[in-house]
């Protein structure tokens, strides 16, 4: 190693030290490392309990069915008829149409159902246990049309792959993960442009094995469900109108939660937000409200097309005396799906922790009138007739 490596190596030698060291904060920082290494071995022993038994169950169900397949087996109509009717609600969209009567082996089906069904119908049929033969007079339609029995419905997608569910179960996880392991290992061995495409692809694997989440929804590409959701309660000793008053004046927001900037109200039930993310990056998109029930519901979610996509909903319970119980669920969807996620965290910013924090000053602004943190201070009285009203000290 060249002297300026050396100069290096001992300079973050020595700022190690001194984290670790310190007098003042380095006994606290060395048990918290310390806790978060238990946790982990506790956690790692959990989930090698629940990979083992999972293995097991699977061996155990596939020995099973292995041998259920090599030797005959006579089963009762009415058993075997349980069974097809099971696996027609995996595969038909109106499995209540076909009539199923079963004798000795021999299945008949009969009945209407969509053509574009058809062949996976009979393909599920024919793979059940017992079923030695199928008797199809099925009647087979192009479209729903006017047919009383084919009106509604959901589509079945079927049984899919373990891999192409949307979770994995701890086994599949376990084995992608050792897989994503040597396919990294092995494009470390590698040269030129292969090196990149097979580290990334181990590396993408090993994310979706570790956090049993879609690839589409670690990058951010997922429609649908947002990526990470919050939820808390928390009772305030304050009436339930006033709660809620104050909580419907979203400007109040930037208040007591620290990464909100500003919120304007620009027309009913719609505003726009400003908000600080990591590395002081700034975000802004605009909300609408999506439901709103006076003293018990108020809900909102961002714009097509936002930014950060966004959605929260509060419930308000009075507790008597007084008092005020909220059920607040949040969830976004943050740039770059979870992989984004994890990056900010890195950085610091961690939701969950920012979301406690925020409600413990909101809890100490509508009961002592002040919000830690903040350079000013507001009292808010309830006006009958005119909302909430702030006076700043």
């Amino acid at each position: 190693m060249t002297r300026p490596g050396w100069a290096m190596g001992g300079v973050g030698l020595g700022a190690a030290v001194m984290y670790w060291a310190d007098p003042r904060s380095g006994r606290s920082r060395r048990a918290h490392v310390r806790e978060k290494a238990l946790h982990g071995v506790h956690g790692a022993r959990d989930g090698i309990e629940v990979v083992a038994r999972d293995m097991a169950h699977r061996a155990r169900g596939l020995f099973h069915r292995l041998r259920g397949r090599l030797r005959a087996e006579e089963v009762e109509d009415v058993t075997l008829e349980a069974r097809v009717r099971s696996a027609l609600g995996r595969v038909c969209s109106h499995p209540g149409a076909i009539q199923v009567s079963c004798r000795q082996g021999r299945v008949q089906l009969k009945g209407p159902v969509l053509m574009s069904e058809v062949k996976q119908v009979l393909a599920r049929v024919r793979h059940v246990r017992g079923v030695q033969e199928i008797d199809d007079a099925l009647e087979a339609h192009a479209e729903a049309g006017s047919h009383p029995d084919l009106q509604g419905g959901v589509g079945r997608p079927g049984e899919r792959p373990e891999l192409l569910q949307h979770h994995w179960s701890p086994s599949a996880r376990f084995l992608v993960g050792l897989g994503s392991v040597g396919l990294i290992a092995y494009g470390l061995t590698r040269r030129g442009g292969l090196r990149p495409v097979l580290g990334g692809a181990g590396l993408l694997l090993g994310l979706r094995s570790l956090m049993n989440l879609e690839l589409k929804r670690l990058v951010g590409m997922g429609e649908g469900a947002l990526g990470l959701s919050f939820q808390k309660d928390i009772t305030v000793n304050a009436p339930v109108d006033e709660v809620f008053a104050f909580w419907q004046a979203m400007h109040n927001f930037p208040r007591f939660m620290s990464h909100v900037e500003d919120v304007q109200l620009l027309s009913e039930g719609r505003s726009r937000w400003k908000v600080r993310g990591p590395a002081g990056i700034r975000f802004e998109w605009d909300a609408v409200i999506t439901r709103l029930e006076p003293g018990r519901v108020l809900a909102w979610k961002s714009v097509e097309g936002a930014m950060v996509e966004n959605a929260g909903v509060i419930h308000f319970e009075d507790v008597g005396g007084g008092r005020t119980r909220l059920d607040i669920r949040l969830s976004y969807n943050p740039p770059a799906g979870i992989l984004g996620h994890a990056f900010a965290r890195l950085l610091g910013a961690d939701p969950k922790k920012q979301m406690d924090d925020d409600l413990l000053r909101f809890k100490s602004l509508m009961e002592l009138g002040k919000a830690t943190g903040h350079e000013k201070v507001f009292r808010d009285e309830l006006i009958p007739g005119r909302g909430v009203e702030s006076w700043v000290y």
